[in-house]
């Protein structure tokens, strides 16, 4: 009886070429058996040993071999052994240095073991190194041609010259304008030290204008360390920063619904998130405008769209639909703005009438937002951008009838902490834009459940602090008008504080 789960993997043979030559199909074994004994005898390995440990003729392996090579710097400033024609040019190179490649060490591999035959002797001197005063007494060293054919349009001459550079140089300069066709370098010659080198300084590079680029990168070479970087770094700027320049235009569209649907997401207000996505979308529409319009003129081309149905179910606009059902429009509740909603025909009637409904029936009940259940994904949210600058900042709120500051105070250089109270109307300063045709409540407590969250880049990584989900009863005196407060330690600056709550029925 044959036990099949224990039986010994064997080596699988086929027949490869026009002499018939066997070959073992194995990811190490780049050649026929014929050209592994040649390869064997350049790189002076025991054929045998190679078969038993074919790990030996992985390329990765190569530089191991040729370390002494590397490190001899009569060798690299010698005679150039391999010559290398890409981008119309023929580069000079040293054959120790190219095995930190992997694309041009199997290149090179092919020319030799090609020009193996009848040359084997010589060959094999060649390629032990040996020491430079002995070389000098040979005759000139043949060279060995490679070609290599790019197609990617980011590969540049300068961006690969700088490439190759780097297999001599360990610090060669890059900027952030040439940064990308040295990573598109990189992965072509499968260069995996200059590779994570350029994602590393990508990491620590993003900026409006170059997250859209940054993130397309990520996304074709399949770097998910980058693209999670650029999506992050959107989710906190895409408000305060993003939207109020013109490369709001070039963001992507799959990029930003992904940062629409993040818990991570800062905006001071949810007007404010949806002011920044009618003007991604104006711009698409506009690609002319060189520069960020002001929000009437914004107002004014929406406004001027036939009145027949909404922009959102025109042709135009259905398209956008997804992204704008990642907003809380239930957190508009100014009626100056939802007025201004209405008067652009923007979206659907039956999304504001709902969100009008839900406003009636919350200040009907004294407040109580029945509609909402998931603090995570229904939850009013506001921020604060606290700046360097700031010993202490807050801002004011009004919904439903009660007004609450939400604050942060710096307490040391690396001390702070965030924390939200709740306010008397007659505390405001008269007039007060929060206070204007604004409800007033008079009950003497509010039950709230809220979270509180900041967050801050410092070397390249987002630092993350949170308090749990509190539900907690507001009144007018201390300390119940106070909540908990987000205590934080850290250099970052500047930090983006977030506050989230409902009203549960009460």
């Amino acid at each position: 009886m044959i036990n099949c789960g224990r039986r010994k993997t064997r080596l699988e043979r086929r027949i490869v070429g026009a002499t018939n030559r066997w070959r073992f199909p194995q990811q190490y074994f780049c050649g026929d058996l014929l050209a592994l004994s040649q390869m064997c005898n350049v790189l002076n390995i025991d054929l045998e040993e190679a078969l038993k440990n074919p790990e030996r003729l992985c390329i990765s392996k190569f530089p191991k071999l040729f370390s002494d090579n590397i490190e001899n710097n009569d060798v690299q400033s010698g005679e150039a052994d391999v010559i290398l024609e890409c981008l119309g040019f023929k580069w000079e190179l040293h054959h120790p240095q190219i095995f930190q490649s992997e694309t041009l060490a199997k290149l090179y591999l092919t020319a030799l073991i090609q020009n193996t035959r009848g040359r084997s002797k010589e060959l094999d001197k060649i390629l032990k190194a040996q020491p430079p005063e002995k070389i000098k007494e040979k005759s000139p060293i043949k060279k060995i041609i490679i070609s290599l054919k790019i197609n990617d349009p980011a590969v540049t001459r300068v961006a690969f010259a700088l490439a190759l550079k780097n297999l001599y140089m360990n610090e060669v300069e890059m900027n952030v304008d040439n940064v990308l066709g040295v990573l598109a370098s990189a992965h072509i010659l499968q260069f995996n030290r200059l590779f994570q080198k350029c994602v590393n300084m990508m990491l620590t590079r993003l900026t409006p204008s170059t997250v859209k680029n940054f993130y397309l990168a990520g996304c074709k070479y399949k770097e998910e360390q980058l693209t999670v970087a650029c999506e992050k770094w959107l989710a906190m700027n895409l408000v305060p920063l993003v939207g109020t320049q013109i490369h709001l235009r070039h963001i992507p569209q799959n990029l930003l619904h992904k940062v629409l649907k993040s818990p991570r997401l800062f905006t001071f207000s949810e007007f404010h998130l949806l002011k920044t996505l009618l003007m991604w979308v104006y711009l698409q529409l506009n690609s002319k405008v060189q520069v960020i319009p002001i929000h009437e003129t914004m107002l004014a081309y929406f406004s001027s769209f036939p009145k027949k149905c909404c922009f959102l179910e025109q042709d135009a606009g259905q398209s956008w639909t997804p992204l704008f059902l990642c907003l809380r429009l239930h957190g508009i509740t100014s009626g100056k703005d939802l007025e201004e909603l209405r008067h652009i025909n923007f979206f659907p009637e039956s999304w504001l009438v709902r969100v009008t409904a839900n406003h009636y029936h919350a200040l009907e009940s004294g407040g109580n937002m029945v509609h909402l259940k998931d603090l995570s994904t229904q939850a009013m949210r506001f921020g604060l951008l606290f700046r360097q600058e700031y010993t202490t900042y807050s801002e004011r709120i009004s919904i439903y009838g009660y007004f609450f500051e939400i604050k942060g105070i710096k307490h040391d250089i690396t001390s702070y902490s965030f924390s939200m109270q709740r306010i008397r109307h007659t505390d405001l300063e008269c007039p007060s834009p929060i206070c204007e045709h604004s409800a007033i409540s008079l009950r003497a407590e509010r039950l709230v459940k809220y979270e509180i969250r900041a967050q801050t880049l410092v070397d390249g990584r987002w630092q993350e602090f949170r308090t749990n989900q509190i539900t907690q009863k507001f009144g007018f005196n201390k300390p119940g008008c106070k909540s908990h407060a987000l205590k934080i330690q850290t250099v970052g600056i500047p930090i983006y504080a977030s506050f989230a709550f409902i009203f549960p029925a009460s």
